[in-house]
């Protein structure tokens, strides 16, 4: 028979239904080994939403909302901790930015050690698979998009989380200090999912401010979010005929190195001077380019796509906010125009481009920054600087302050690094909550520099040991003291 509950309910009834649910779930040891999926499917179990009975569709130890770099390694440390562990994720794709928003360099944090088991796992993987991500001259990270896609869908599998694709976060209902479950729009329609800890991998920090969390936007002087942009991959391309003209002809030196892994780029009203910038410039005399379509181009060449670029542009003008619906939506419309018109431009003047053709355009736009939450602590720009150390560090990077349009600033000291506390994930508001990713508790200038795929892997997989670790405990995550986990069961440890 059915069970209807109606919210809101008390906690206590709540966490009885939960700890029902779970009670064949013994509690399992902190080890890399693959858990048991959270109880799903027809349980017969339902709550009244907004005047309707929906279900309960999975019961967790851990739930995770977006499965973006970030939320991706959480789902996956939870699970291989020993949580029932769900992940939700809008796309049919994991990797968020890295796969379904086409950005591809995977930019090393430039710090000694930075790289954690999940990032090392993740390399080794991909070379499994085929595509070796180091060029050997580097430290930047290449990434083939379809093979990450395929090599997370692996991570989850072997790790026992459950996979909820193409499903939108809707609510949370909370009760007090907690989160006890959230609605999700599923193609089923509504439901339901319970569980003890939520970690809000969205990067927009939705789940965490549609519960109370206090979250800010933009830079703090201008209210402006960094400027989006809308990537796309050119295919048909002649990379050593590139390679040719722009490092032979035109004596670009700043990339060292050179095909199958090769960058083309420029950035005007920068220090670095590019020798494209007077190829692009010619495009704004003719009239074929606008100012802002030409101010900013870059591509990648995709390891294992031969003949294929990632374009890191176009940049839309900062007028479009990565935080304000409508004006997002424009900037699709808006964006999509200067991607032709520098791929017609590119197709018909740049060496190489002559038989070129967009290949696939990136299914969400390039938010840099959005949402930030405030949580226990705040992360500024002294932290950079001064290259803070924390007792309880997650994670370490050195890369620079890398703030589109406002600030771009000069790199740490070779070797120098700062650390990313766990008090930057969690909130005092809600007790069961995790936020990872680019919206932890950070000033805009300083999200600048922590915003990078791998560093936010790091994170995520910080969130996943500190959720089964709350568990084990018996405690809430907020008030988890990430240095008195044992050393061999955390991803990072601080050495000061």
């Amino acid at each position: 028979m059915s069970q209807k509950f109606n919210i809101p309910i008390t906690r206590r009834a709540f966490m009885k239904m939960a700890a029902a649910a779970a009670g064949s779930l013994a509690a399992a040891p902190l080890l890399p080994t693959a858990a048991a999926g959270p109880m799903s499917g027809n349980t017969g179990d339902t709550i009244s939403y907004a005047g309707k009975d929906i279900p309960v569709l999975f019961r967790a130890d851990c739930c995770v909302v977006g499965g973006g770099p970030s939320g991706t390694a959480a789902a996956v440390s939870a699970a291989q901790s020993g949580l029932a562990t769900v992940l939700i994720e809008r796309g049919i794709a994991l990797g968020g930015l890295g796969t379904l928003g086409c950005v591809l360099p995977f930019m090393d944090p430039l710090a000694p050690g930075c790289d954690t088991p999940y990032t090392k796992k993740l390399k080794e993987r991909m070379r499994r698979h085929g595509i070796e991500m180091e060029d050997g001259v580097t430290r930047q990270g290449w990434i083939n998009p379809e093979v990450l896609s395929l090599v997370l869908d692996e991570f989850c599998d072997e790790a026992g989380v459950s996979i909820l694709y193409h499903t939108v976060f809707v609510d949370a209902l909370t009760e007090g200090p907690r989160i006890d479950a959230i609605v999700v729009q599923t193609i089923a329609g509504l439901a339901a999912i319970t569980a003890g800890t939520f970690i809000d991998a969205s990067g927009d920090a939705i789940l965490a401010r549609t519960a109370g969390v206090p979250a800010e936007r933009g830079y703090e002087k201008t209210g402006k979010n960094q400027p989006l942009s809308f990537r796309f991959e050119i295919g048909g391309i002649d990379i050593d005929r590139v390679y040719q003209y722009v490092s032979g002809e035109l004596g670009e030196d700043w990339c060292k190195t050179a095909p199958p892994y090769y960058e083309i780029a420029e950035a005007m009203g920068r220090k670095q001077r590019y020798k494209l910038e007077a190829f692009m410039q010619r495009g704004v005399d003719s009239g074929e380019l606008t100012a802002e379509e030409a101010v900013y181009m870059q591509g990648f060449t995709i390891i294992g796509k031969s003949g294929t670029m990632s374009m890191n542009c176009p940049e839309l003008p900062l007028e479009f906010s990565a935080t304000d619906p409508v004006s997002y939506s424009r900037g699709v419309s808006y964006g999509r125009k200067m991607m032709r018109h520098i791929f017609q431009y590119l197709h018909r003047h740049l060496p190489g481009f002559e038989n070129a053709y967009i290949s696939r355009e990136a299914t969400m736009l390039g938010a840099r920054e959005s949402w930030r939450i405030r949580g226990q602590y705040y992360l500024e720009e002294k932290d950079y600087h001064e290259q803070s150390r924390f007792p309880d560090a997650v994670a370490r990077t050195a890369w620079f302050i890398d703030a589109h349009g406002e600030k771009i600033s000069e790199k740490l000291p070779k070797g120098g690094f700062y650390e990313i506390p766990y008090r930057s994930l969690v909130t005092d508001e809600i007790e069961n909550l995790l936020v990872t990713g680019r919206s932890i508790s950070a000033s805009f200038i300083l999200q600048a520099s922590m915003r990078i795929q791998p560093t936010c892997m790091s994170i995520g997989e910080a969130a996943g040991i500190a959720a089964a670790w709350a568990k084990n405990e018996g405690i809430p995550v907020n008030a988890v003291a990430w240095n008195e986990i044992p050393e061999k069961t955390r991803s990072y440890v601080s050495r000061g």
